[in-house]
């Protein structure tokens, strides 16, 4: 139930792998999680009703997009059908056995689980993973690897609506990589200091012969590191990390960096992957490579040839000099790293940034004012009116003509737009050769990256 979004479409294709029959249902079928489970056989039924459990399925896994008043959650305990929830289902199923590899955050965790994976898998090591996207280079979400690590990617949202803890208590860590600790999902976490305490837990759950590799450069994940009972590794681009990097430069064959292990070389990089976020990002991966021994010239290969993640940076195209980028950038901070990393890249190029409010926060009041500072290097930023504005009370509702104005007072060239169709007319209208038009949104954002590209070709 709910079998579209990335973490439980790939934990569906793992049970399939194993042999199960597997079905699902969900109300949002989008790509590129609807495109990947076509391409498994398995069958998706749009929408939720009793009818779909009508087959008598043997376990339901409940993804935490379902409530206790979703009619099939109502069906399903009324036919007292068994059930798990998706990490429940992911533990029992998957990663008994293994030593789990477990990268938190509030950022770059899907990133860093593909690195992590793909660094894994070029040095030989056979690596189980379970990411929340599709890295390029595997072209899948998942691998049922048969070497002694598992990669997961570990989720601070809540489990179930039968179990409100987070998701990465189900995962046995050994190892942790936290790449960031900020108020996120205000649904379901009052502030920063609840944020918090759902990581202190996770710091508690790693065993004392494990190791917590942690973001020097953020101050609520050395304060969590603080509390951490095992070995710590520190990484960032401050001088007091223990993997650095510097003399970081970017053309059009990647983004360059020396990595510091200390104040000695540890190795020259080369990746396609551009911003100072996923330099970041790639340091993890080099402290976690050296703890698992893996050789230097394997992990500067595997950085080399990771190919990137689908929704993130990923290229869509280019049609009449207009480049179109795609992201799943939603958070306040994201977007900002996010639009940045875009604008050093492609410098000398106009940027323009479109968002949509789509995620449970970005439709709240709360990020409102932190999103006028999040675009201070787009030259045009155009906002639709947020989706599913009717679940949000009034009160605590985010206003696009509030943030289109704020974003006018700062200078900026700013639009506001109803629908995702008047967007797009707006945008075709709008858009310039050799313009960088970048897409951001947690959701399918009615297709309108796709739409506009072939739009392009057409006005082309």
């Amino acid at each position: 139930m709910g079998i579209c979004g990335t973490g439980m479409a790939s934990l569906a294709g793992i049970l399939k792998d194993k042999g199960y029959l597997i079905t699902g249902s969900d109300r949002n079928v989008y790509p590129p999680m609807s495109h990947f489970l076509e391409r498994l056989s398995i069958k998706v039924s749009e929408g939720y009703g009793p009818e779909n459990l009508a087959s008598g399925p043997d376990l339901v896994i409940v993804g935490n997009v379902i409530t206790r008043h979703n009619p099939e959650a109502i069906e399903l305990s009324r036919l007292k059908i068994p059930y798990l929830s998706f990490p429940q289902a992911l533990s029992r199923f998957a990663l008994k056995g293994k030593k789990s590899i477990v990268i938190c955050g509030t950022h770059g965790k899907t990133t860093t689980s593909s690195v992590a994976a793909w660094i894994l898998d070029q040095a030989g090591m056979d690596p189980l993973f379970m990411i929340g996207g599709i890295p390029a280079g595997f072209d899948s979400s998942f691998r049922l690897g048969k070497g002694p690590y598992c990669v997961v990617e570990g989720d601070e949202y809540d489990t179930a609506f039968f179990d409100k803890g987070p998701k990465f208590l189900h995962y046995s860590p050994m190892i942790v990589i936290l790449t960031s600790v900020e108020f996120d999902h205000a649904d379901i976490y009052r502030d920063l200091d609840h944020v918090k305490e759902s990581f202190g837990r996770l710091m508690d759950i790693i065993p004392a012969d494990g190791l917590l590799i942690a973001n020097a450069d953020d101050p609520a994940v050395m304060d969590q590191a603080a509390k951490a009972g095992c070995r710590v590794i520190t990484y960032g681009l401050s001088e007091n990390a223990l993997f650095r990097a510097q003399d970081i430069s970017y053309s059009d064959k990647g983004t360059k960096a020396l990595i510091l292990k200390g104040d000695e070389p540890y190795l020259n990089i080369v990746t396609p992957l551009y911003g100072r976020h996923n330099i970041s990002n790639m340091l993890s991966t080099a402290a976690l490579s050296s703890y698992l021994d893996i050789p230097r010239q394997n992990l500067a290969g595997a950085l080399s040839t990771f190919k990137g993640v689908k929704r993130r940076q990923e290229k869509i195209g280019e049609a009449g000099g207009i480049l179109v980028l795609d992201d799943f950038a939603h958070h306040p901070t994201a977007v900002r790293e996010t639009v940045r990393g875009v604008k050093e890249r492609f410098k000398g190029r106009r940027l323009v940034a479109v968002f949509e409010p789509r995620s449970n926060s970005s439709r709240r009041s709360i990020f409102q004012k932190r999103y006028a500072a999040s675009f201070d290097k787009a030259d045009m930023i155009l906002i639709p009116e947020p989706a599913l504005m009717e679940k949000i009370p009034p009160e605590e509702r985010f206003s696009s003509k509030g943030l289109v104005a704020d974003l006018t007072q700062n200078g900026k060239d700013a639009f506001y737009f109803e629908t995702t169709d008047k967007l797009l007319e707006g945008l075709l209208k709008k858009s310039e050769k050799g313009d960088v038009v970048l897409f951001m949104s947690n959701g399918g954002f009615d297709n309108l990256q796709r739409r506009f590209y072939e739009g392009l070709k057409d006005r082309d």
